[in-house]
């Protein structure tokens, strides 16, 4: 076996502990130790992602970079840090978008599908930020925070029409990712910022739940086209 497919597998054990490790304490809600192996999981992503790839994407793996730059900014506590994290994830979320735009096909998409999708996706955008508007630390960041969830949601809206295009396995695992990405990105802006602490659910846990994974699916979805 080559050396770098002992590579692959050693990093994708020690992303799947890692992560493991993050939820576990993310379940009960232990702050200290989750600071630990935030910074590691999408370090081992990006490198599982180096040794399984036989097309290297330069584009993907910018945007797995500056989502671990996003869970490093989101670490400490305070404003300038949660808009500087939330400035690294909309970068990702645009490479991310370059990374689905070669496989689409535009003759090949189902507008009448993918229209709706939108109305639906920038409606809950929309709906999810104008909820939790009261409870902002500056009412400067509501358009900010729109915005992202906007790119987010375009994101995913590409990924669709990846999937209409080119219809496998690979692009099916890729949009799951990144409808959990949203669903991630959703729930944290309820998690920091709505007046109903209890809403959800193992708050930190579902945040992290949805993220790593979305992460981790996109991922190996572009590895399998």
């Amino acid at each position: 076996m080559e050396i770098k497919v002992i590579f692959k597998y050693v990093f994708l054990a020690l992303f799947i502990a890692a992560s493991a490790v993050h939820l576990w304490d993310s379940w009960r809600d232990n702050g200290k130790r989750r600071k630990i192996t935030k910074p590691m999981l999408l370090l081992f992503l990006l490198a599982f992602y180096c040794c399984a790839t036989t097309r290297f994407s330069w584009v993907l793996a910018a945007a797995l970079l500056t989502s671990w730059l996003g869970d490093v900014l989101l670490m400490p506590s305070g404003t300038k840090w949660f808009i500087m994290g939330g400035v690294s994830f909309l970068v990702s979320h645009l490479l991310f978008i370059f990374v689905y735009l070669p496989q689409v096909n535009w003759a090949s998409v189902i507008w009448w599908v993918l229209i709706p999708a939108a109305i639906l996706y920038y409606g809950v955008s929309v709906k999810i930020t104008l909820s939790v508007k009261n409870n902002m630390e500056s009412k400067a960041m509501l358009a900010p925070m729109i915005l992202y969830l906007l790119i987010n949601s375009t994101m995913n809206l590409f990924a669709m029409a990846q999937l209409m295009s080119l219809k496998n396995t690979g692009t099916i695992v890729a949009y799951a990712g990144a409808v959990l990405f949203f669903l991630s990105d959703c729930t944290l802006y309820l998690v920091r910022y709505h007046s109903n602490k209890d809403l959800i659910f193992k708050k930190h846990f579902t945040v992290m739940f949805t993220y790593i994974l979305g992460e981790c699916l996109i991922t190996v979805g572009m590895l399998m086209i």
